[in-house]
C-alpha cells in the first residue's frame, strides 16, 4: 500500500444519495475497497445485503452511523493484525528448526520486552489508561520479584529473613481487572448493553460501583474537586501519582464493531497474508459464534498471559532515562530526570533494597577491593579463608556490628558503612598510587640517565667533528680573500650546523666590517664623511622612505650648482659668513619654500654650517635674514611620502618649517641627505638628534601648537604651504 494510501486508509464520509439507491452504490463502493482480492465478493454481497435487511434501522441517519464504524474500525483492526503478523513472522525465522539438544545444547530462551512508559497527558482517555495499567501489572512482578530474589538469597546465604513493608498495587490493579467490580468489567458490561449506550452512562456505572474504593474519584463522588469535569472525567491513584482520565471514547475504542461477514469477506481474500490475519473469518454464516471479546478484555489477558510468562523467568531490567529533550549529551535536566525515576518505580526498589542489606558481594571480590584498608589483609593476607580475612578487615574498621557473613558473601546493612569504606579506599590507594609512581619514576629515571649520558657522549663527539669540519671548510674558501679583486664578496659562506649559527653571525659581522675597513681606508676624508653620512641615514629611515638618494653622489651645497648664475654672490655671501662666524664646513644648502612669523610662505636659500643654520633671501643677493646654533636643534621630522618637507625643532619652540624645491633636476629627493648629514655631524659632536618619520607632522610656531599636513593635487606646479584651521597645508604636485 502507497504511503498516501496508508495516511488516508479509514478516512471516509457518508451522505444521502438522491435518486440513487443504496444497493447501486455499495455495489460499486465495496468493490473499490475490496479491490478485486476477494474470490466471492458476489457470494458475500448478497450475505451483505442480508444483514444490512436484518439490522437496518428505522433511520438512514443511524445506518451511516453503524456502516461507518466499521469502515472507521477496520483501519486500526489491519493495523493491530498486521503488527501480530510481523511478531509472528519474526518469531518463526528465528525459531531453532529440528531442536537437538545434543547440537543445540541447552534449550533457552532469550525474550526482549519493551515495556510501555508510565503516561500522563493533559488529556488521558483509553489508550494512556491501558498503558499505565500495565505499568501497574509489570510494577507489581517487578516488586515481587526483587522480594523473590531477596528472600532466595538471604536463605542461601543463611542470613535471617525479616519481613519488608513496601506498598503493594495489588488493590490498584484489582480496580481495573477484578471480576464484576473492576474498570474493565463496567466497561465491557457498558458495551454489551442493548440500546444506545454512552460514555457517561459508562461513568456514572463506575461512580456506582467504585464510589468507596481509596483510588477511585470522581466529580460526582468529590463534588469539590474542580479539576475533574462532570459526566466526563475520574481519577486513579497509580503508584507513580495521580493521573486524570476522561471517558470520551471509551465505549468505541473498547467495542469491536467489525461485523462476522465482514471479516469472512476478509478470510475469502486471494491474498494469502490478508488471509492469515482474519482467521475467525473461516467460521460458516451458520456456524454459531460467541460474541468478540473488546479491547480492553484482551488487553487484560494479554497482560495476565504476559505476567505468567515472565514470572516463571529470571528477569533482567535495563531502565532507560532521559536526561533532556534537545537530545544534548551535555545537558542534565534534574527535574526531569527525578520524573522518570519516580515514575519508573525506582524509589520503591530502592527502598525494599534497603529495608534488609542495602549492599552484598563474594569474599573474594570484596577483599579484592579493600584489602589496603588493613594491614592484615594488604597485599595479601595469610589468613585460612577469604571470609577470616574479610572479618578481620571489618573487625579493624569496627564495622562488624552493621554486617552479616554469609556463605560465599558479605552483608552490609547500611550505606553509611560503604561509603566509609570508599573513603579509607580512596585515600589509601592514594597513597599507594604514589608509593608506585615513587618506585616507577625512580626506575624510569635511571635508565632515561643512562639513556641521556649515551646520548650526550655521541653527542658530543659528532658536535666535535662538525664544527671542526666547519672551520676547515671556512679557512679553505677564505685562504686567499685578501688577494681577491672583490676581497672575497663572491665566495658562498658554508652551511654552518646548528650549534654554530650564532658564531656563523659573528663570523660573517666580523668579515663584513673587515671588507668595510677595507674599502673605507682607501678613500678620501671627503668621501669617508659621506659613507658616515649615508650610513646614518639608511639606519633613521630604511624601510620607512621610498628613495634616500643612496646610489648618486652627496654634494651637500647645492644652491651653487641649482643657480649657476648668482652662485657668485653665494659664495661671496658664505665666504663672509664663515670668516664671521667661524664655521669650519658647510654641510649642506638648498633653496627651500619656508613660513614665516606671519604665516605667509616665501622663498629662502637654506645654508647649515657645522656651526650654524642660516635663511638667506635670493632676491637680495643671499642677505642673511636670521641664523639657528646647532645645539639649539633638537630634532628633524620628515614625511614618509615622496615630498620635499623637513620640519627642525628648536629648544625655544620655534620651529622652522621648509620643503626643498628648485632642485636640479627636478625630481631629485635630498631628504636623505639632509637628514644623513645632520646626523653624521651630531653624532661625531657625540650629541643625540631625535628623527622622526610621521604624516601629519606636529611642530610649534613661535609657542602655538600646529599640524603640518601633506596633500597632492595634480594641477600644482610646485610646492607651496597654505594657512589652515589646525596649521598648515603643504600641496606638492600630485603627478
Amino acid at each position: 500500500m502507497a504511503e498516501h494510501e496508508s495516511l488516508e486508509f479509514g478516512k471516509a464520509d457518508f451522505v444521502l444519495l438522491d435518486n440513487v439507491s443504496m444497493e447501486e452504490f455499495m455495489d460499486v463502493e465495496m468493490y473499490k475497497l475490496l479491490g478485486g482480492h476477494c474470490r466471492n465478493y458476489k457470494r458475500y454481497q448478497v450475505v451483505f445485503w442480508h444483514l444490512v435487511d436484518f439490522l437496518l434501522p428505522s433511520s438512514a441517519t443511524e445506518y451511516i452511523y453503524i456502516i461507518s464504524l466499521n469502515i472507521l474500525h477496520f483501519p486500526q483492526a489491519m493495523y493491530e493484525r498486521l503488527f501480530c503478523w510481523i511478531v509472528g513472522r519474526i518469531n518463526d525465522i528465528i525459531e531453532v528448526k529440528n531442536y537437538d539438544a545434543r547440537v543445540h545444547g541447552k534449550n533457552t530462551v532469550i525474550g526482549v520486552l519493551d515495556i510501555y512508559g508510565f503516561e500522563i497527558f493533559q488529556n488521558n482517555s483509553f489508550e494512556q489508561f491501558c498503558i499505565n495499567y500495565c505499568n501497574e501489572k509489570l510494577q507489581q512482578l517487578f516488586i515481587q520479584l526483587v522480594l523473590k530474589q531477596e528472600q532466595e538469597e538471604y536463605q542461601r546465604e543463611g542470613i535471617p529473613w525479616k519481613h519488608i513493608d513496601y506498598f503493594n498495587n495489588q488493590i490498584i490493579v484489582d480496580l481495573v481487572e477484578q471480576q464484576h467490580k473492576g474498570i474493565f468489567s463496567v466497561l465491557d458490561e457498558a458495551c454489551m448493553n442493548v440500546g444506545k449506550v454512552t460514555d457517561e452512562v459508562f461513568l456514572q456505572g463506575l461512580n456506582v460501583k467504585l464510589a468507596k474504593h481509596a483510588h477511585f474519584t470522581s466529580r460526582k463522588l468529590s463534588p469539590t474537586d474542580k479539576s475533574l469535569e462532570f459526566d466526563r472525567d475520574f481519577r486513579i491513584r497509580h503508584y507513580a501519582g495521580d493521573v486524570a482520565y476522561s471517558v470520551v471514547g471509551f465505549i468505541d475504542k473498547n467495542k469491536d464493531t467489525l461485523f462476522q461477514d465482514f471479516k469472512r469477506l476478509l478470510y475469502n481474500s486471494s491474498n494469502p497474508v490478508l488471509k492469515g490475519m482474519w482467521p475467525e473469518g473461516k467460521l460458516r454464516i451458520t456456524e454459531v459464534t460467541k460474541r468478540p471479546l473488546t479491547a480492553a478484555t484482551i488487553f487484560k489477558n494479554s497482560m495476565i498471559s504476559l505476567v505468567e510468562n515472565l514470572a516463571s523467568k529470571e528477569p533482567y531490567y535495563v531502565r532507560c532515562i532521559k536526561p533532556n529533550d534537545v537530545k544534548s549529551p551535555l545537558l542534565f535536566e534534574p527535574e526531569r530526570c527525578r520524573h522518570q525515576v519516580e515514575y519508573l518505580g525506582l524509589l520503591e526498589n530502592v527502598r525494599v533494597r534497603r529495608a534488609g542489606f542495602a549492599y552484598r558481594q563474594i569474599y573474594q571480590r570484596f577483599l579484592q577491593r579493600y584489602k589496603m584498608i588493613s594491614e592484615f589483609t594488604w597485599p595479601n593476607h595469610d589468613l585460612p579463608s577469604d571470609k577470616d580475612a574479610v572479618k578481620k578487615l571489618l573487625q579493624g574498621c569496627k564495622f562488624d556490628h552493621d554486617v552479616a557473613y554469609g556463605k560465599t558473601k558479605v552483608f552490609i546493612r547500611t550505606p553509611r558503612t560503604l561509603f566509609s569504606l570508599e573513603e579509607q579506599r580512596s585515600e589509601m590507594v592514594q597513597r599507594i598510587v604514589v608509593f608506585l609512581q615513587k618506585v616507577w619514576r625512580g626506575t624510569l629515571a635511571r635508565m632515561r640517565y643512562r639513556r641521556m649520558r649515551a646520548a650526550l657522549i655521541i653527542l658530543r663527539a659528532y658536535r666535535r667533528y662538525k664544527v671542526k669540519s666547519y672551520i676547515r671548510e671556512v679557512n679553505r674558501r677564505f685562504k686567499n680573500v685578501r688577494s681577491m679583486k672583490d676581497h672575497g664578496r663572491h665566495v658562498k659562506w658554508p652551511t654552518p650546523p646548528k650549534v654554530l649559527r650564532k658564531f656563523e653571525e659573528a663570523m660573517k659581522s666580523i668579515y663584513n666590517r673587515w671588507w668595510a675597513w677595507t674599502l673605507i681606508k682607501g678613500l678620501s676624508p671627503e668621501e669617508t664623511l659621506q659613507v658616515r653620512a649615508k650610513v646614518a641615514s639608511l639606519e633613521a629611515l630604511k624601510g620607512q622612505r621610498a628613495d634616500l638618494g643612496l646610489q648618486r653622489p652627496w654634494e651637500g651645497n647645492y644652491v651653487k650648482r641649482d643657480n649657476p648664475d648668482t652662485a657668485s654672490s653665494f659664495t661671496l655671501v658664505s665666504s663672509e659668513l664663515q670668516r664671521k662666524d667661524k664655521f669650519m664646513r658647510v654641510l649642506f644648502s638648498c633653496n627651500v619654500r619656508k613660513i614665516n612669523r606671519f604665516h605667509k610662505a616665501e622663498d629662502r636659500a637654506l645654508l647649515i654650517s657645522d656651526r650654524h643654520l642660516y635663511k638667506m633671501d635670493p632676491l637680495k643677493q643671499y642677505k642673511p635674514m636670521k641664523s639657528i646654533p646647532l645645539y639649539n636643534v633638537t630634532g628633524l621630522s620628515v614625511s614618509p611620502g615622496k615630498d620635499q618637507l623637513v620640519v627642525f625643532h628648536t629648544k625655544d619652540s620655534r620651529d622652522l618649517v621648509v620643503c626643498l624645491q628648485r632642485m636640479v633636476p627636478a625630481n631629485e629627493s635630498r631628504i636623505g641627505e639632509l637628514v644623513g648629514t645632520l646626523l653624521s655631524h651630531f653624532k661625531s659632536e657625540k650629541r643625540k638628534l631625535q628623527v622622526n618619520i610621521t604624516s601629519p607632522i606636529q611642530c610649534s610656531m613661535n609657542g602655538r601648537k600646529c599640524t603640518v599636513v601633506v596633500e597632492p593635487k595634480i594641477n600644482q606646479s610646485h610646492p607651496d604651504f597654505t594657512k589652515s584651521r589646525a596649521g598648515y597645508i603643504l600641496a606638492v604636485p600630485g603627478n
